[in-house]
């Protein structure tokens, strides 16, 4: 008779996973050797955190939940940033972490902490599979609500004991995605109105309207009855930063133009918007814009964003009604000037005796990436220059983590990139969250990947000194010291650049970026 492990990876098969990334563990055993035995791959990682990352991204960019795991105490400790990175950044993520058994959780154990409290704050749904007749029914909703709009993260925790026992169970049948409902009539209309009577409305694409697969339905509103696009960081891509009607992201442009812009706004469709990942009161600070709000769930209670009108259903669907009652050319690229400039200053590539910035690099890194081809930005000054210049052409391309904002996602996001889609794949990180999951190159290399890490390396959190010196004057505790990182890449057996001067730097770029192998390129910044 099967183990209650062994049923368990039957669930996961049943729901399409195909790899489980996390650190092996004594209380895991039983569900590592399940894994072995069957078509799902375990990857194991160098560290909780890159293996949560990794689903996180893989969840984000195939909209399948992405499976990590690790033991009981540390390891699941370890793994909860990259879970929490999941809850904020609405990312379909199921984690499962071992626990001791049973008869010794009433009392005070070596390394037995109460998990499931632990992650309560930060999932979807979670719970511990206490009995090897609930297996089947846990795996199943835990994928069901990790996936379901808005999705996020789930946990289910496994004692050992459980999943040593036998059961001879089925998994349950995975039926078809809920569907969000249709947008109602009297919503759609009015909402249709508002744009219309509108003398400067403007689209805020947020998260979701990528998420949602919704950007075709912008697009499509956009050509025919003309808009402006602004997205958030998370919302880039949902319009090609091409096309005349974008405003590429919020503080966009030299003195944030795009900012201006939506200042000037007086009437903003919120498509998917999340209040996680920017705060309404930076661009409706006197509560005087009209607001229409289109999302798969209500808006939250916030006084710089107050909807005057919320369409709470199918977000593509939701667009598409509101085309369907917008007039021919109803509203107007009332800010198509911007465009120009914005797009020209985000592409035009660097003097040669211009400073080695990262926003100077950005247009050679753009250069020598198509358009299909993935950026992961890890979190830093560096970020913040990616969501601001770096143009996107299509969506789920530049993925950014700006929910809870995590440092070290970089580089096991990349690596999740890399085996979910067929384009290239960059990692833009700094010198500070490289290094927090640097190690999981070696996870990369075993796995035979092939993307380029950027590093922009200052020695320095750079991001916090910046903060520091706009509110001081002067900054302190930032400062770091770094290995040799061409020796650091070249020990794993990776090729690595550290090029000098703008023609060296994007040699670099045109030569590691289109290739299949791994590659580092160290890219040393100038004050």
């Amino acid at each position: 008779m099967p183990s209650t492990a062994d049923v368990l990876v039957d669930c996961l098969e049943a729901e399409g996973v195909e790899r489980v990334f996390g650190v092996p563990g004594e209380e895991i055993e039983d569900l590592l050797f399940a894994l072995r035995d069957s078509p799902i791959r375990f990857v194991p990682t160098r560290h909780e955190q890159g293996a949560a990352f990794m689903a996180d991204v893989h969840g984000r960019l195939t909209g399948a939940a992405g499976v990590c795991c690790s033991t009981l105490g540390p390891g699941a400790t370890n793994l909860m940033t990259g879970v929490a990175d999941a809850h904020l950044d609405k990312s379909p993520v199921v984690a499962i972490t071992g626990q001791g058994g049973r008869e010794r959780l009433h009392k005070e154990s070596h390394q037995a902490l109460n998990v499931v409290d632990l992650f309560e704050p930060i999932v979807e749904w979670n719970t511990q599979i206490a009995e090897p007749e609930i297996a089947p029914e846990s795996v199943r909703k835990a994928f069901k609500l990790a996936e379901y709009e808005k999705p996020g993260a789930t946990h289910l925790e496994f004692p050992e004991d459980v999943a040593a026992s036998e059961i001879d169970a089925d998994p349950i049948e995975v039926r078809d995605p809920v569907r969000r409902p249709d947008p109602d009539d009297e919503s759609a209309e009015r909402a249709a109105r508002l744009l219309a009577d509108a003398e400067r409305p403007l689209i805020l694409a947020g998260n979701g309207a990528v998420r949602t697969r919704a950007s075709e339905y912008i697009r499509d509103l956009v050509e025919r009855v003309g808009i402006p696009v602004v997205g958030t960081y998370m919302g880039k891509g949902a319009i090609s930063d091409r096309e005349p009607a974008s405003l590429m992201t919020l503080d966009s442009g030299p003195g944030e133009e795009a900012a201006r812009a939506i200042e000037r706004a007086d009437c903003v469709a919120a498509v998917g918007y999340d209040i996680a990942e920017h705060d309404p009161e930076g661009w409706n600070p006197d509560l005087e814009k009209t607001i229409v709000h289109v999302d798969s769930e209500p808006a939250e209670v916030y006084r710089h964003y107050n909807p005057d009108v919320e369409i709470v259903a199918d977000v593509g669907a939701a667009l598409s009604a509101i085309d369907d009652r917008l007039p021919d050319e109803a509203c107007s690229l009332w800010c198509d000037d911007l465009h120009d400039r914005l797009l020209e200053a985000a592409t035009a590539p660097p003097a040669d005796d211009d400073p080695i910035t990262v926003r100077n690099a950005l247009p050679l890194l753009r250069e020598a990436m198509a358009d299909s081809d993935v950026l992961v930005s890890d979190v830093g000054s560096h970020k913040m220059a990616i969501a601001q210049s770096f143009p996107t052409y299509e969506p789920n391309t530049c993925v950014i983590s700006n929910g809870l904002a995590s440092m070290g996602i970089a580089v096991p996001g990349a690596l999740a990139a890399d085996l979910a889609v067929d384009s290239n794949v960059v990692a833009g990180t700094g010198d500070g969250g490289f290094l927090m999951n640097a190690a999981e190159l070696e996870t990369a290399s075993r796995l035979d990947c092939g993307f380029t890490t950027v590093v922009f390396n200052d020695d320095d959190y750079g991001l916090i000194s910046e903060k520091q010196e706009g509110h001081r004057g002067e900054h302190t505790g930032t400062e770091l010291t770094n290995p040799d990182l061409v020796t650091f890449a070249e020990s794993f057996g990776i090729d690595a650049y550290r090029p000098e001067g703008w023609d060296e730097v994007a040699a670099a770029f045109e030569e590691a970026v289109p290739s299949d192998e791994l590659a580092l390129i160290e890219v040393r910044l100038e004050s």
